[in-house]
């Protein structure tokens, strides 16, 4: 039974992907904080899953987690958009996925090891606000601090790569589930009758269902061509407006779609407004060329599937 160690993984990508490893017949192992292993609320059979615990800041970790492991998956970082950005929980963000990579890299310098494959998570911020550029995996990154995050997050990856273990990164976009990811809060004031979209031209939104993020994440494990950066984003990114037009569609929803200029959100959330005005028409040539299929080939699919399941 081939066997995954999986970082991050109580976080909504890492809870659907172990379900999905078990479906598979892996073996899963969970690396992360002593107060994120927990099985409880979990909706797979925990049989075959280990939990272990490492101490980032200590530089510790728990080298049972490693036995027998081909591929991990790294998933572990502070969330972005919860807290307000001061310097102290900008340096929280960056640390939590530089130091946790480097303490993967320095465990499997100094020991020996079966890992093979790398999957590091990454996020379309590394290409910053391009407006309505086409965006491939060859643009350079962005200058602002989500551009900073997945560039430093990306080169701490790459370190791995490094030493012999074929590295996969995947540039990660609006993820879409029922209960987690950005729909939530998209449409938390649909109650109220009205939904907003931001007013700001070329303002598009790379989105991508949570299944397809999962389905592109063991098309990494199982092809052993794949290697550095992928645009883990759906088939077609489209404008926030006509993404919101959409949601209300599928919800069959009479709210209100109501403008908000940027300028209103950046008096309230500061320099933090750039996780919903940075625009990245990404392009998926290169994950399609790799041979992954996607599941939802259009958002009113993606839409259906998770308000009516």
């Amino acid at each position: 039974m081939e066997k995954v160690l999986i970082t991050g993984a109580s976080g909504l990508i890492g809870h659907r992907l172990t379900g999905l490893l078990l479906l598979k017949g892996y073996a899963v192992n969970h690396l992360g904080r002593p107060n994120n292993i927990t099985q409880k609320g979990l909706n797979f059979n925990t049989e075959h899953v280990n939990h272990y615990v490492w101490d980032i800041k200590k530089g510790e970790i728990e080298p049972k987690a490693f036995d027998g492991v081909s591929t991990i998956i790294h998933l572990a970082g502070a969330a972005v958009a919860d807290k307000p950005w001061t310097n102290a929980r900008k340096k929280e963000i960056i640390d939590s996925r530089t130091q946790s990579a480097g303490l993967i890299e320095a465990f499997l310098k100094k020991n020996n090891h079966t890992v093979k494959t790398f999957v590091s998570a990454s996020a379309v911020g590394y290409y910053g606000d391009c407006g309505g550029e086409f965006v491939t995996e060859e643009r350079q990154p962005g200058t602002d601090f989500l551009a900073q995050v997945c560039k430093e997050w990306e080169q701490a990856a790459i370190k791995i790569g490094n030493l012999g273990v074929r590295e996969v990164r995947c540039r990660i976009g609006i993820v879409l589930a029922k209960n987690g990811g950005a729909l939530p809060q998209l449409i938390k004031t649909m109650p109220l009758g009205f939904v907003n979209y931001f007013s700001k031209s070329n303002l598009y939104y790379p989105w991508i269902h949570l299944d397809d993020v999962c389905g592109i994440i063991l098309h990494a494990i199982e092809n052993k061509n794949m290697h550095g950066a992928y645009n883990t984003t759906g088939p077609a990114p489209i404008l926030m407006k006509d993404l919101m037009k959409a949601i209300l569609e599928a919800k069959k929803s009479n709210a209100l779609l109501l403008p908000v200029p940027p300028f209103a959100l950046k008096l309230v959330l500061g320099e933090l407004s750039e996780v919903v005005l940075s625009s990245q028409k990404c392009s998926n040539e290169k994950i399609i060329k790799a041979g992954f299929n996607f599941k939802f080939n259009n958002i009113e699919q993606a839409l259906t599937n998770i308000f009516q399941h």
